[in-house]
């Protein structure tokens, strides 16, 4: 049994993953302990080793920041915890009273055409050595799909991340320039009961410096409604990436950029004859609801991420899932 130590918890993904790793990790060692002596032992041992290195050891704090962007440490984990499982199955003593569950799982992850799979299939009781050498290389694969998809989800994230921290700068910037020079992007419309006559944001009847932060304010406002429902929707999960967090600033800081244009649109009259506006609450009320209308996009992505973090969800799938 290799030494036990304490789970260090620092970035490069959220902190639940490594319950789940820990768990397999046990798992593992104690499969290893019934192996005896067997060519693949030093190998699994070596796998196991990284797993540990990364799970116990201490993560510099001038290094939490790389290794959060690249997800190293997640990924090498998951990689190297993989490995040792793939070679522990080809292993296993008991291996033919674990085929159907095998092909079950590798079902999951490649085409029936798969030529691996196919000669997964053919695999009766007892299996030979060749055979064990299949069931290695169709498990390896079924594992490749999930490490794959740890580095997409991580990309996603990193993507995200960015994304956010740009539309804040954007509207970081209209907002300065909106309070400088509040004529540049006027938050005002023309009353539908007095023609000629402007509403703005702040109530004011010209524009003034605060109302393109109110209405950047009140347009995250409605985003924060549709992030409510990305909570609700959410299943638990503990997959090593954590993106309802990224996915929720996406909505709020993109909420808040287009209530600033669609003010815009009404001040222009280009919604004239479809909205009326007469007083500051129905202005506030209209960038409430441009905000909320970022989840016609949002909604997308929020799709794609719940699909690409399926994929790497730790936990066993079935066919029906």
């Amino acid at each position: 049994m290799l030494a036990m130590g304490r789970p260090k918890f620092g970035w490069g993904g959220g902190n639940d993953w490594k319950v789940v790793v820990e768990a397999r990790l046990l798992r593992a060692e104690d499969q290893l302990a019934f192996l005896g002596v067997d060519p693949v032992r030093d190998d699994v041992v070596r796998s196991l080793d990284v797993v540990r290195d990364v799970l116990y050891d201490n993560n510099p704090l001038l290094g939490r920041l790389p290794a959060w962007w690249s997800g190293w440490r997640v990924e090498r984990s998951w990689r190297a915890l993989h490995e040792a499982e793939a070679l522990l199955t080809a292993a296993d003593p008991t291996l033919a009273a674990r085929l159907p569950a095998i092909r079950g799982q590798v079902a999951l992850a490649l085409a029936a055409t798969d030529t691996r799979r196919v000669e997964l299939e053919k695999i009766a009781a007892q299996p030979t050595s060749g055979e064990r050498a299949v069931v290695l290389e169709a498990v390896r694969a079924t594992l490749d799909f999930s490490d794959d998809a740890h580095a997409a989800a991580r990309a996603l994230r990193n993507k995200l991340f960015i994304g956010a921290l740009l539309l804040f700068g954007l509207n970081t910037l209209l907002g300065i320039v909106g309070f400088v020079r509040p004529g540049f992007l006027p938050m005002c419309v023309d009353r539908v009961d007095a023609p000629g006559h402007l509403i703005c944001a702040s109530g004011s009847t010209a524009p003034s410096p605060a109302d393109v932060w109110l209405t950047q304010v009140m347009g995250a406002t409605g985003a924060v409604v549709s992030t409510v429902v990305l909570l609700i929707r959410r299943r638990p999960s503990l997959t090593p990436y954590v993106m309802i967090g990224y996915q929720a600033v996406i909505k709020v800081v993109l909420g808040a950029s287009l209530a600033v244009i669609g003010v815009l649109v009404l001040g222009a009259g280009l919604g004239e004859g479809l909205i009326g506006l007469r007083d500051q609450a129905a202005v506030l009320v209209a960038a409430v609801v441009f905000g909320y209308t970022q989840q016609l996009g949002t909604r997308l992505l929020d799709n794609y991420a719940d699909k690409l973090l399926d994929e790497v969800r730790p936990l066993p799938k079935s066919e029906s899932a």
